[in-house]
C-alpha cells in the first residue's frame, strides 16, 4: 500500500506490475478516481509494437491503483485499422456528453497517419465502438492534443496542426466533430520550438495552455499561456515549472491538468518520464534544442563535433524502451497569474 505520490519513481498496481496508462487522463465518478492512457507493456522499442491498447485503473485515493484491465483493445486481425498495435496511437482523452449520456475518447495517431480515431462507450470503461478513424480536421495533420470541457458542457479541441501552430476550435453537440470558430496560437514556430503535450484548464476566470517543444522523448521546456476565452488568444507567461535546474520540466512531459476535489485552487500535473534511463540536465537540454533548430536555421543554430557526439545514444522514438516509463505527478498552483509547478520527493492530499 503507497500513502504518498512519487514523482519519477516506478509505480506499480495492487496487483505489483507496473502501471501502464502514459499520457492520459484522470476522470472523477462517484467517489472513485480513474486512470486511462496508452498501455506500453509490451512496447521495448525493437518489435514495432508502439501502443497495446488503451488501459484503465481505479483507485479511491489517488495512491494505490487496480488494473481494470484494456477499456480500448488492439485490433489484431486488420494491419490497416487506427488501433492496430503497430500504429502510432497517443494521447486517450475522454469525455463524458451530458447531453448523449455517452463517453467520447478521442486519440491521436502520430507519424505517418498523424489523424484522430474517435470511439464512443456507454460507460467510462467501455465497451468502446470505433466510429471514426483517420479524421484531420480542417484537412490537417493531427499532432499532440487535449480537450475541454465548461461547466455547461460545451467542449472544445486544442490540437497541433501539421507539426506547426496549435489551434483551438469549438466541438459539435456530439463531440464527435468540430465547429467554429478556430483560433491559432503559437504560429510561424519550427521544431524543436513548435508546441505539443498541450494541457488546458481553467482557473478562476482565465484559461490556461501547458505545451512542451518537440523534442520526440526526451523532454524539454514546458511554457505556459493564458487567456480570457477558451478560444484565445493565449498569451504565454513561461515556464510553469520554478526552480527547475533541468531546464527539461523536472525531466518529464505533461499530459493532463485536472483540479483535486475539496482542494479549491489546487491541480494535478499528470507528466510522463518516457526515458528513465536517459537523465536530462541544463546542458543536454540545451544541446538537444540546438541540434534539432540547426536543421531549420544552420545560420543561427550550431552544435559542436563534441556536443553531437554527447547525443549519440539519445533514445529515439522508436526505438525507446517505453515500457519502463515513469510518471511524475506534481501539484500546480497559479500564482500571480502564472502556472507554478514545484519539485517534491515525496507528496500527499492532506499537505495540500
Amino acid at each position: 500500500m503507497q500513502t504518498a505520490i512519487y514523482p519519477g519513481r516506478p509505480w506499480l498496481d495492487t496487483q505489483g506490475n507496473r502501471i501502464q496508462a502514459h499520457a492520459g487522463g484522470l476522470s472523477y465518478e462517484n467517489g472513485q478516481w480513474y486512470w486511462y492512457g496508452e498501455n506500453k507493456e509490451k512496447t521495448d522499442g525493437k518489435n514495432g509494437i508502439w501502443t497495446w491498447g488503451i488501459r484503465a485503473y481505479h483507485s479511491a485515493d489517488l495512491y494505490n491503483w487496480t488494473d481494470c484491465g484494456l477499456i480500448i483493445p488492439p485490433v489484431l486481425d486488420n494491419p490497416d485499422s487506427n488501433l492496430a498495435p503497430q500504429k502510432h496511437i497517443d494521447r486517450p482523452h475522454i469525455l463524458k456528453n451530458p447531453r448523449t449520456g455517452q463517453y467520447v475518447c478521442w486519440l491521436k495517431l502520430s507519424g505517418k497517419d498523424a489523424c484522430f480515431a474517435l470511439l464512443t462507450a456507454p460507460a467510462l470503461l467501455g465497451p468502446y465502438t470505433l466510429v471514426r478513424e483517420n479524421y484531420r480536421p480542417l484537412g490537417m495533420d493531427a499532432g499532440d492534443f487535449d480537450l475541454y470541457q465548461a461547466a455547461d458542457g460545451a467542449a472544445y479541441l486544442y490540437f497541433n496542426g501539421n507539426h506547426g501552430s496549435v489551434y483551438a476550435t469549438a466541438l459539435t453537440e456530439d463531440y464527435l466533430d468540430i465547429t467554429g470558430p478556430v483560433t491559432e496560437q503559437y504560429a510561424g514556430l519550427h521544431p524543436p520550438f513548435v508546441r505539443e503535450g498541450i494541457a488546458v484548464f481553467r482557473h478562476g476566470d482565465k484559461y490556461y495552455m501547458l505545451t512542451s517543444g518537440m523534442t520526440g522523448y526526451i523532454p524539454n521546456r514546458s511554457d505556459a499561456a493564458v487567456a480570457d476565452t477558451p478560444l484565445g488568444p493565449f498569451v504565454p507567461v513561461g515556464d510553469p515549472h520554478l526552480d527547475d535546474d533541468t531546464h527539461a520540466s523536472f525531466n518529464s512531459q505533461i499530459s493532463q491538468v485536472v483540479p483535486l476535489p475539496g482542494k479549491p485552487g489546487v491541480y494535478l500535473a499528470l507528466a510522463d518520464r518516457w526515458v528513465p534511463g536517459y537523465p536530462v540536465d541544463a546542458h543536454r537540454a540545451d544541446v538537444l534544442t540546438r541540434a534539432i533548430a540547426a536543421h531549420y536555421e544552420p545560420d543561427k543554430y550550431t552544435v559542436t563535433p563534441e556536443e553531437a557526439r554527447e547525443l549519440a545514444g539519445c533514445p529515439l522514438l522508436g526505438t525507446a524502451n517505453t515500457s519502463v516509463a515513469d510518471y511524475v505527478w506534481l501539484p500546480l498552483t497559479v500564482e500571480e497569474g502564472k502556472p507554478c509547478i514545484r519539485w517534491r520527493d515525496a507528496w500527499t492530499l492532506e499537505e495540500l
